[in-house]
């Protein structure tokens, strides 16, 4: 694995495979691509899915410097503020149809971040001041709308007019969860971003109290994160999401940076999450596993868990010099070269694979499954390895 190779596989392979799926006449990129390679005109688009390619094409232009990867990003943008922010009641939609028409108006404070992670790494690279103005009004809605004073945490989902309903969205396995990991580590993202713009005082409080909120509440005595709380942040299910965790240990580490937070719980949290996720959640092929729920793995490796892995991985080797680390970001690199990317003409990554790294034949491209795991993890590689 090294910064060539990882350079070749996302020219070549990723950013090609979504650069395709550009929609000229209604906007944003197709919603839908079939496991046998069929882009679907018709698939819906996700607001959380445009987001996601916005910071995408723009950091691929910010690393990359090919100008083709700018004018995607504009083509996303002007989608996002054409159809997928509500200009009535303020913030993301949940869902539109292939037409950029609303057929879920539903917002989710998770929504929100993912809109400031993409629209702060836009203005990083343009410097369009309408970005930076609507990512701080987004802001400025999760801190009023969506942060419970009462708990300390962050809100969930919310109807179109920002009345607060059950969260439905990002709640799974049987549960219905007043308070998520996944919301939380989301939010440090993308104020992490919005911070590399535009510090401030304010947003850096916010985010030392995500940083706090992140060690005293999510983070467990077995250096697991929890995933799912009710309002008393009591845990409602015994899951652990080892591509969550590797993935936060390595956000959480940026956050740190950024803000230049020496504490060092902080920083022994992030090396003893890592360090756990490489103790019992790799697979004897390298990959990394999904997740447990009680006494149960589930062995499904998941495109982005693996995207995760390379990338946190390789952040703790570079925070330890431990060559175990580094070893555990090219065994990863080495699977998805092997298993899980798409050797088929103009394929990507597969969504899953099976326990016999078969692939599962999921839509390899809808709104969940974007541009943005596994361009993220070799932009990220890159930057790191050419330092």
């Amino acid at each position: 694995m090294n910064e060539v190779m990882i350079r070749k596989e996302l020219e070549q392979s990723i950013l090609p495979f979504w650069m395709r799926l550009k929609d000229e006449q209604y906007g944003g990129l197709y919603g839908r691509v079939t496991f046998d390679l069929i882009p679907v005109e018709v698939g819906e688009k996700g607001g959380i899915a445009a987001a996601r390619h916005l910071w995408s094409f723009s950091s691929s232009y910010r690393v990359l410097n090919n100008p083709e990867y700018l004018s995607m990003a504009t083509h996303v943008y002007q989608f996002i503020k054409d159809a997928c922010i509500d200009k009535v009641y303020g913030g993301v939609y949940w869902m539109l149809d292939y037409r950029g028409t609303v057929i879920d108006h539903r917002k989710h404070i998770y929504a929100q971040a993912f809109m400031i992670y993409g629209l702060s790494e836009y203005y990083r690279v343009t410097k369009d001041k309408e970005a930076l103005d609507l990512a701080m009004v987004l802001y400025d809605l999760i801190e009023s709308k969506g942060f419970n004073e009462d708990n300390g945490a962050y809100k969930e989902e919310f109807t179109r007019e920002w009345v607060e309903t059950p969260n439905e969205m990002l709640s799974e396995n049987g549960v219905i969860a007043d308070i998520t990991m996944n919301t939380h580590i989301h939010i440090l993202e993308a104020y992490t971003n919005l911070y590399k713009v535009a510090p401030s005082d304010e947003l850096k409080e916010r985010l030392n109290y995500l940083l706090a909120l992140h060690y005293e509440r999510l983070y467990q005595s077995d250096y697991f994160l929890g995933v799912f709380f009710d309002q008393n942040w009591k845990s409602i299910l015994d899951l652990k999401s080892f591509g969550h965790d590797i993935e936060a240990s390595w956000l959480i580490d940026e956050a740190l940076k950024v803000l230049g937070n020496e504490d060092p719980r902080y920083h022994r949290m992030v090396i003893d999450i890592a360090e756990n996720i490489r103790s019992v959640a790799i697979n004897d092929d390298g990959s990394l596993l999904n997740e447990q729920e009680g006494d149960h793995i589930d062995r499904t490796r998941i495109w982005w868990v693996q995207a995760e892995a390379a990338l946190g991985f390789y952040n703790a080797y570079q925070k330890t010099n431990d060559a175990a680390f580094k070893s555990a970001s090219e065994r990863c690199w080495g699977f998805i070269m092997k298993h899980m990317k798409d050797p088929r003409e103009r394929g990507e990554w597969y969504w899953s694979l099976d326990e016999d790294n078969l692939p599962i034949k999921r839509d390899l491209a809808e709104p969940w499954k974007v541009s943005y795991h596994n361009t993220r993890s070799c932009l990220e590689l890159i930057e790191r390895m050419g330092k």
